[in-house]
């Protein structure tokens, strides 16, 4: 049965080798998916993004992303909501709900391989995967069965301590890591991310060359371009002295805009989003970017601008805020 699933089967209807008293059975007692489609909509790039709902009302995004190239890409979510508030991230706008079970970050991907076949999945939506460590990896150990190798998976944190040193010192299979950085100095971070307060960049930095030395596998970084905030060149240059090239590799993330919920959103109602009215944050230039890079490359340290995905239904990243695309 789980061949089947893993498989796209689309309900225990398709499993023509499973006996049809057991079929029927199934179908009234167990429920094919542990989360129901509220709303799911298409960019015009490809990319599908689909709000979830969990049995126990708690709502859930995902994201398939398709390139020119072939690949089938899914971002998946850990938790509903995040704890975690990081300023340009539109989950921790939200009110937290709780972590996913291993079986509802399943659902996710099975969701989209009913869809078509995939080959890529990174831990990148809702949530902080290492509050959630023991799911997301139960969840992930599952993936090569629908087509999606370990070494083509990667799990991102913000760098919470307690479940990345966990990652380093349990999980064998050869799963990527990425780190949330986004800034090159503590005071910065520290005003972007919370986080950074508890488990300051020395200590996260130190864990992921662990990770490096114990895996041999180098450590994405994430950073995304904050215009006047992150993006100069002499913090490009501060940043290539942070990170050892032989560890790190840099992805530049073009900021997407997010939006603001209206008063009371965060009571617990999905409230209908205004473009971000505070003007909190600006998205870097290209010519910025193109000059932050070139600081990077120059000190040899591997950088790459990644592609922005479905930013017209809110499925780019950092976009995720459990709404539907036009922002209800």
């Amino acid at each position: 049965m789980w061949q089947w699933a893993a498989a796209g089967a689309v309900g225990y209807e398709a499993m023509t080798n499973v006996p049809s008293e057991l079929r029927s059975a199934l179908e009234q007692e167990v429920p094919f998916s542990t989360l129901a489609v509220e709303v799911e909509a298409q960019a015009r790039d490809g990319t599908v993004k689909a709000l979830f709902r969990t049995q126990d009302g708690h709502p859930v995004e995902a994201v398939l992303m398709r390139y020119r190239d072939g690949r089938r890409s899914l971002c998946l979510s850990s938790q509903s909501g995040c704890p975690l508030t990081c300023s340009f991230c539109a989950t921790g706008q939200m009110r937290f709900g709780r972590n996913l079970t291993a079986s509802e970050i399943a659902d996710q991907a099975l969701h989209f391989r009913r869809v078509e076949r995939v080959d890529h999945a990174v831990f990148m939506g809702m949530g902080e995967p290492m509050l959630n460590l023991d799911a997301v990896v139960e969840a992930a150990l599952l993936l090569p069965d629908l087509g999606i190798t370990h070494r083509r998976t990667t799990i991102s944190t913000v760098g919470w301590l307690p479940g990345l040193r966990r990652f380093v010192d349990e999980v064998e299979e050869p799963i990527r890591l990425a780190l949330s950085l986004h800034a090159p100095t503590d005071e910065l971070r520290s005003e972007l991310m919370p986080v950074n307060d508890r488990y300051p960049l020395r200590a996260v930095l130190a864990e992921c060359r662990r990770y490096f030395e114990v895996r041999r596998r180098k450590v994405f970084v994430e950073y995304v371009m904050l215009r006047g905030v992150n993006d100069r060149v002499e913090q490009a240059r501060a940043l290539a002295d942070l990170l050892d090239p032989k560890v790190f590799k840099v992805n530049l993330i073009p900021y997407n805009p997010i939006p603001q919920r209206k008063e009371g959103a965060r009571g617990g109602t999905m409230g209908s989003p205004t473009p971000n009215p505070t003007g909190m944050f600006d998205g870097s230039t290209r010519k910025a970017i193109a000059a932050f890079k070139d600081v990077l490359e120059r000190a040899h340290l591997p950088a790459t601008v990644r592609l922005t995905r479905g930013r017209d239904i809110q499925a780019a990243c950092g976009q995720l805020a459990a709404v539907g695309p036009s922002g209800s």
